[in-house]
């Protein structure tokens, strides 16, 4: 039965036809595919994917901030004819530099804008961060294990008076997880990075209490212990 429908469909007039049409669909949709495949490689080949600053880029930010942070740029498709001269294509491009100029909201990111690194601190603090120096003996600072890149927790040695009036040393927990920029062998002034508040904080501690410094793994779980006091020590 299917042989006979075949064959009708290859012999009468009415078949003929109706591949014919068939076929032409056929064609007509390669055909579309074909041109939209073009088109695009066309498109892609004229225009070139360009770092655009996502909003005001101060001159002084880190390179090595704005790449590791997309809310600083966009990548945009800009046509070839459009593109500043140097335009950075390529946020690892921004690696060791830093912005020597300001960059305004949708401006292209270009060589030009940017020079190397010096190597200061606050080529490596974005705008919410800041750098704070505190002098620390080398128990406090764990016999001089700790140094650039070392995380650590900041605790202080002070009084406090409980609910009976009495006063009482205690040491607690003041932050977890510091970051060090650098620290001295042995003893010494240790930069902690901190932000504007945290840093207020340290430098209150630092005079009117006693700092110990405890090394943590890079990566470990953030947990809150007690204030320690004589009756966690001794038991009264």
């Amino acid at each position: 039965m299917e042989n006979i429908m075949s064959s009708k469909l290859f012999t009468t007039r009415q078949g003929t036809v109706l591949l014919g049409v068939i076929a032409a669909v056929i064609a007509a949709i390669v055909l579309i595919v074909y041109l939209e495949h073009y088109r695009n490689s066309v498109r892609s080949a004229q225009t070139v994917p360009v770092l655009v600053a996502q909003h005001l880029i101060q001159a002084g930010t880190p390179g090595d901030v704005i790449a590791k942070n997309r809310g600083y740029y966009t990548v945009k498709d800009i046509s070839k004819s459009s593109v500043e001269p140097r335009a950075i294509t390529s946020p690892e491009t921004l690696t060791g530099q830093v912005a020597a100029t300001d960059i305004s909201f949708g401006q292209q990111l270009t060589a030009a804008d940017f020079a190397p690194s010096t190597g200061s601190v606050a080529d490596g603090l974005n705008p919410r961060q800041r750098a704070v120096v505190i002098p620390l003996g080398s128990p406090q600072e764990v016999g001089g294990q700790i140094g650039g890149g070392s995380h650590v927790d900041v605790w202080i040695l002070t009084t406090a008076q409980s609910s009976n009036g009495v006063t009482r040393s205690i040491a607690k927990l003041l932050f977890q997880d510091m970051y060090v920029i650098n620290a001295g062998s042995g003893g010494g002034n240790v930069t902690l990075r901190a932000t504007p508040t945290q840093a207020g904080q340290l430098m209150y501690a630092s005079t009117n209490t006693t700092i110990w410094l405890a090394l943590r793994p890079t990566i470990g779980t953030v947990t809150k212990p007690p204030v320690i006091s004589s009756n966690s020590v001794i038991g009264h």
